[in-house]
């Protein structure tokens, strides 16, 4: 239980409060040296001892920060854990938690997978032996086929990037532990669902990861990586590991992601509301092949998603006729979506995921379709992202194609 001293001397336990009230105050109580409500940014790289190792808890900034600590309380109250890390960015929190693995182990990872896990996997650990294959982890019997006995990681992202599938979370965690296999982690990366729509603890992962640069900040403005869990002696192996190796965040770093925190549940509530709206718009529109949003009861998924799920985030994709020019000429034409990688800011941001996020999975078994355009859905009014959307492709798919 975490508690937090107010001014009237109450003890509050905020486990027991809403998320919206957790994102705001757990692990982030006012300032006891100036009462400021937020949290401070400790910009200091060492700090002053009154003996040889007597410190007040911190003594050098790579190993602990106040601001820190604030974030890595905040984010382990949200997602349902007993604790969390930070780190410099998402990729640093996986290899992070990649080095509880040994030589000789393997990786099972999900065929439609972010492009930099599997240049992670593929072109880093693999030099290590580590090794990986991939699979369908939205299918359980692919699951359950591919785990092998040197499997030491299942790594999921559910909604998955870029096609969005769903993974039955407590159905992979009942197949691991079935296995009998007592040294296999379950990990889910959460960036696409975050805590306010998804917690993965709960649902039997053993860790949850985070790319805190997307949803959690929310801003488009920081890039930062997150790591939950509840095991105490995994995460004094990852507190090793994030002190030796050092890819930690700064403070002001640590600071913005927890300004973005406290609007999440409104800001993921908006997204999900307009992804919703333009999933089923896009569904009507001739020019568009196929389209992939979890929140659709057309989806292979929905169930699934629907029934672990609060709401199904802000991410749509789609394929278009016509290939990849259609699609290049698409996320050419928009004007208020933006052409960028990342996502989960609150602008909208468009993108062709084989020539930018998933150009490393090019001629590999997560290969993308060159047809495929990927949506970061923001918070703007969304008949303007509507009408945006409905020009770009009236004047990028062929002749013939797209008009209603």
């Amino acid at each position: 239980m975490t508690y937090q001293q107010h001014h009237n001397g109450k003890a509050i336990d905020w486990s027991r409060m809403q998320f919206e009230t957790r994102a705001i105050h757990d692990g982030q109580e006012p300032d006891e040296a100036t009462g400021a409500v937020i949290v401070p940014i400790y910009q200091t790289s060492t700090y002053a001892q009154e003996g040889i190792n007597q410190n007040k808890g911190y003594d050098y900034a790579r190993t602990d920060n106040p601001t820190r600590s604030a974030l890595q309380s905040a984010i382990a109250s949200l997602e349902g854990g007993q604790w969390g890390l930070a780190y410099s960015s998402g990729m640093a929190a996986m290899q992070n938690v990649m080095y509880l693995l040994q030589p000789g182990n393997h990786i099972l990872l999900s065929d439609d997978c972010y492009g930099g896990t599997y240049r992670l996997v593929s072109k880093v650990l693999a030099r290590y032996g580590i090794e990986y294959s991939l699979a369908d982890l939205s299918d359980l019997d692919a699951v359950r086929a591919n785990l092998r006995d040197d499997t030491r990681m299942v790594w999921a992202e559910t909604p998955t990037n870029p096609y969005l599938k769903i993974v039955d979370i407590a159905g992979i965690a009942e197949i691991i532990r079935a296995s009998g296999n007592t040294e296999t982690l379950f990990i889910v990366d959460n960036t696409f669902a975050s805590p306010y729509l998804q917690t993965p603890l709960a649902l039997g992962a053993d860790l949850v990861v985070h790319s805190a640069t997307k949803y959690l900040g929310g801003h488009s403005d920081v890039v930062s990586g997150l790591v939950v869990g509840n095991d105490p002696e995994i995460r004094a192996t990852l507190k090793f590991h994030q002190n030796a190796a050092g890819a930690v965040p700064g403070p002001f770093d640590c600071w913005l992601v927890l300004r973005g925190l406290k609007t999440l549940g409104v800001r993921m509530r908006e997204h999900s509301a307009n992804a919703q709206r333009i999933a089923e718009w896009l569904q009507s529109d001739p020019a568009v092949e196929t389209v992939y949003y979890p929140g659709l009861p057309s989806h292979p998924n929905h169930a699934v998603a629907a029934r672990q799920m609060r709401g199904f985030s802000g991410m749509v994709s789609f394929t278009v006729h016509g290939g990849f020019e259609s699609a290049r000429r698409i996320v050419a034409a928009t004007k208020v979506f933006t052409l960028a990688e990342s996502l989960g800011g609150v602008e909208s941001l468009i993108e062709h995921p084989g020539e930018m996020t998933h150009a490393s999975v090019a001629g590999s078994q997560a290969e993308v379709a060159p047809n495929l355009v990927r949506l970061s859905v923001g918070i703007e009014h969304v008949d303007d992202l509507l009408a945006d959307l409905e020009q770009a492709l009236e004047v990028a798919t062929p002749a013939g194609i797209g008009s209603r």
